[in-house]
């Protein structure tokens, strides 16, 4: 099927027609279209799908059967490392079928769909950074009620509260997109997302770019700053720690969440909150934005979390040996991290 700029009838025909809403389908064009690239895209892509889901699914299992990695900090890593799992296998699997079977093609339902849950577990990440930060200054700062404040029940009520709000906003985003109508067949990315499918729209799509402006740059702003405010307080507590071991030991666990943060924060800033125009160059850099938080990121956090953190890695080597320690009767949260 060729990328041509056919009708697309609006949405509220389409629902007309009953179940006719499956026989149309949106064109992702945000991809390379040289034939030659292809089949490089396509390895490119396979190699790091599997080491996102192999390794992410490694750090989960690593924690799970460590007994010395039950702890708060590490439970918000395992909830992260799933999320990332969910995330990537959101939007990857489907460019990867398209590519080798030189298809751009996704049905409407499959497409408002891919949306959803690429919005849900997209927020997901953001609030599990933002509980990360939160988890780190209750430790460094506040140490003597740390185990009282982040209990089992707090930590479970925390990501419970996470999933809730990333879900009610996915749906509301979602809705706003299934009311609109379409133009164009052909989407500027390689998933189905806000800003793409809002160009394509023939509809007005003013109250969809007011809410994406307000609710979107909430849900990404709102915990960014809370992570900022977190990090300041938490070197300021760190500067004034007497032992430059513990200095040193505080800024390392630290160290592998800024990375993070700064790497998946960076690219969503880029992509939602910078405006952008209609021309190549910039429809390349809204794709490389989209990849660098979309696929990049969840490969690079096990990396960072294993590779800077010693018990960590160290959980890692013994599930690679199998020598692993399950626990028997005894709570996830048990010990104080710092």
């Amino acid at each position: 099927m060729g990328l041509t700029q056919d009708f697309f009838p609006p949405t509220s025909d389409l629902l007309e027609g009953g179940n006719q809403t499956s026989t149309f389908e949106f064109l992702l064009s945000g991809l390379s279209d040289q034939p030659q690239q292809q089949h490089i895209l396509f390895l490119l892509f396979l190699w790091m799908y599997v080491v996102t889901v192999a390794g992410n699914l490694l750090i989960v299992l690593a924690i799970g059967t460590d007994t010395h990695l039950h702890t708060p900090m590490y439970f918000f890593l395992a909830s992260l490392s799933c999320a990332d799992i969910f995330f990537t296998s959101t939007t990857v699997p489907k460019a990867l079928v398209n590519i080798q079977t030189q298809s751009r093609s996704i049905s409407y339902a499959g497409c408002l769909a891919q949306l959803y849950f690429f919005l849900t577990f997209g927020d997901m990440d953001i609030f599990l950074l933002a509980t990360m930060a939160y988890d780190r200054y209750m430790a460094i700062c506040h140490p003597l009620h740390y185990m009282m404040i982040m209990s089992l029940h707090r930590c479970a009520l925390l990501v419970t509260a996470c999933w809730t709000l990333t879900s009610l906003v996915a749906m509301t985003h979602t809705f706003l997109i299934f009311r609109l109508s379409f133009c164009s067949k052909i989407i500027p990315d390689f998933f189905c997302d806000l800003g793409p499918l809002m160009k394509v729209s023939c509809s007005d799509t003013q109250v969809s770019e007011l809410v994406l402006l307000f609710l979107g740059g909430a849900v990404i702003l709102i915990p960014f700053m809370l992570i900022l405010v977190s990090y300041i307080r938490i070197v300021s507590a760190i500067l004034r720690a007497p032992s430059a071991q513990g200095r040193r030991k505080a800024f390392s666990t630290c160290g592998s969440h800024l990375v993070v943060v700064a790497l998946f924060f960076g690219t969503v800033i880029r992509a939602y909150l910078c405006p952008s125009s209609s021309s190549s160059n910039s429809v390349d850099e809204d794709t490389a934005a989209a990849v660098m938080y979309t696929v990049v990121t969840p490969l690079l956090n096990p990396f960072i979390y294993s590779l800077r953190n010693k018990d960590m890695k160290a959980a890692v080597v013994r599930l690679l040996k199998g020598r692993v320690s399950f626990s028997q009767g005894q709570g996830l949260l048990l010990r104080n991290p710092r």
